[in-house]
């Protein structure tokens, strides 16, 4: 479990900010370790905010919800640099969903960092392809935490890091559940790609 290297709320400490970063696979439990994680700053009384993409409103418009169902209130934005005036006053910023966004995304974390705000920021860390995801892993390589959690494989029970996608669909961004998406291991997931492949090349054949 992660601990916190600081969770005091003395206003008259220097405010030393730093950035975390939690990723995983669909259904590994990124958004409830990062609703933990800011339920604990908000019980240590410190001064914290949550943001989502816009884009994201599979559970609600404005809530940011993991898939057992526990939610937080958050404001939602379209670009990373809309963070930055409400986030100013703040001691702790979660974002979630950090995928989405857009390289910007990185900068505007450090900037939140280097002026004392804790940063910490969900999201997957592959698409569907298994492919690094939008500014995830340059937000891994300047975080000075990283947490890597795993979900479980559906078809094999082992540890499962990869998010396979069952729904046809070539886009990188599909917003999408247990309808759309599998935890796959490595092994499952190179099997399912692979009779992704066998089929469409079957299909091409027919037309």
């Amino acid at each position: 479990m992660f601990i916190e290297p600081r969770v005091g709320n003395g206003r008259d400490a220097a405010r030393r900010g730093w950035i975390e970063v939690v990723v995983g696979s669909m259904f590994s439990g990124k958004t409830e370790e990062l609703i933990r994680r800011l339920n604990r700053a908000k019980i240590a009384r410190q001064r914290v905010e949550i943001f989502k993409p816009a884009l994201d409103t599979r559970y609600h418009e404005l809530d940011v919800v993991s898939h057992n169902a526990t939610s937080i209130r958050s404001t939602p934005v379209t670009f990373p640099n809309e963070i930055l005036l409400p986030a100013s006053s703040c001691d702790v910023v979660g974002i979630d969903e950090g995928q989405f966004f857009d390289e910007s995304l990185v900068e505007v974390c450090n900037q939140l960092a280097d002026h004392g705000v804790r940063v910490i920021v969900a999201g997957l860390d592959m698409d569907y392809r298994g492919k690094p995801f939008g500014p995830m892993p340059a937000l891994m390589a300047v975080a000075e935490y990283v947490t890597k959690v795993h979900a479980v494989c559906v078809c094999c029970g082992e540890i499962a890091t990869y998010s396979f996608r069952k729904a046809a669909s070539a886009e990188q961004v599909l917003l999408g559940e247990t309808d759309s998406y599998e935890a796959r291991c490595r092994h499952c997931f190179l099997e399912g790609q692979q009779e992704k492949t066998e089929l469409h090349a079957a299909d091409a054949l027919k037309h």
